[in-house]
């Protein structure tokens, strides 16, 4: 066997999945009814919320990578019809997740 050289660990730390199942189910279980209410529209903008973050910080380090930038473009919009739909159907949840989440100024 070959002793791992430095280049080998970067890229295995990197490779570590960000979002796991038991990530997924501590967001499902905070913004939803239980564990796995992934149905809900709260739980659905959480998800998003989640993964808007994660993918802005990669753009941080990485801001020539534009497959990643339209991934986070269209997610937002997911996200942005998803609060349009819970705003429509109820006020009062609509501005329960978007206090939750802190996504309005």
């Amino acid at each position: 066997m070959q002793p791992e050289n430095k280049n080998d660990k970067i890229l295995k730390e990197k490779i570590i999945m960000y979002l796991t199942p038991e990530v997924k189910q501590n967001i499902f279980k905070e913004n939803g009814k239980n564990e796995v209410d992934s149905g809900s529209p709260e739980s659905q903008v959480a998800l998003f919320t989640f993964r808007i973050k994660h993918l802005t910080e990669h753009l941080k380090l990485n801001h020539k990578d534009l497959s990643t930038k339209r991934s986070l473009i269209a997610l937002v919009g997911k996200r942005r019809k998803m609060l349009d739909y819970l705003k429509k159907q109820d006020i009062e949840r609509y501005r329960a997740i978007i206090k939750k989440l802190g996504l309005r100024k």
